[in-house]
């Protein structure tokens, strides 16, 4: 019986996750959160260790339960409800970002709630900080948006690619092409760069008149 139960409630697991996983797939970016703190280094897998997994499974059914609500307003009205510190916070905070769309004021003061706690690992900060960059939109200046990618950009930061690429696409919107094609070939022989992104950049540059050059 005891076999049964472990095999039972490792089931039970799987489909929880495998629950979870198919409403993030409804939130790109959501996933793209996880991804990137992975990348980022952030200790995903340290809050499981060191996290009674009771709660842990229990923010899972809660953060579930709040992404299948019908409304932005609904979600962010269930993830009030949800206790989370630390890093969790963090999460959580950052999940209540995903519907610029229907609502970019409260994107925007979701994310800035996380850059404002000093207490959370760089990663948390700088992924909230260029999510807030992306998602504000012509409601903050190009400067200001600049302003708060720059920082991203230095050696050793998790995600400098994307900071540089999106720091070309503010050239794109300030007019000019020609800083913007630079900045995207120099990401092209970036070994930071994901395939991804260097495919976006190719292109870009093409669609700017720029070219691309060999090997």
């Amino acid at each position: 019986m005891s076999n049964s139960d472990n095999f039972m409630s490792e089931v039970a697991d799987e489909l929880r996750r495998d629950r979870l996983f198919g409403a993030l797939k409804r939130y790109g970016w959501v996933a793209g959160v996880v991804v990137l703190a992975i990348a980022g280094g952030v200790a995903w897998t340290g809050w499981q260790r060191q996290a009674d997994q009771t709660s842990s499974r229990a923010l899972g059914d809660a953060l579930l339960a709040a992404l299948q609500a019908d409304t932005p307003e609904a979600r962010r009205m269930a993830l009030d409800g949800v206790t989370a510190e630390g890093p969790r916070e963090a999460l959580v905070g950052l999940i209540k970002a995903s519907d610029p769309d229907q609502d970019r004021a409260a994107t925007v003061a979701a994310l800035d709630t996380v850059i404002a706690d000093m207490t959370l690992p760089a990663a948390f900060h700088d992924l909230a900080v260029l999510r807030k960059a992306v998602v504000a939109g012509e409601s903050l200046a190009v400067d200001d948006r600049r302003a708060l990618l720059q920082p991203l950009t230095g050696p050793g930061q998790p995600y400098r690619p994307l900071a540089r690429e999106q720091l070309a696409y503010l050239d794109i919107e300030a007019g000019d092409k020609q800083a913007a094609i630079d900045k995207l070939q120099a990401l092209l022989t970036d070994q930071q760069s994901p395939a991804g992104l260097r495919q976006r950049a190719s292109q870009v540059i093409t669609a700017l008149g720029g070219s691309i050059a060999a090997g």
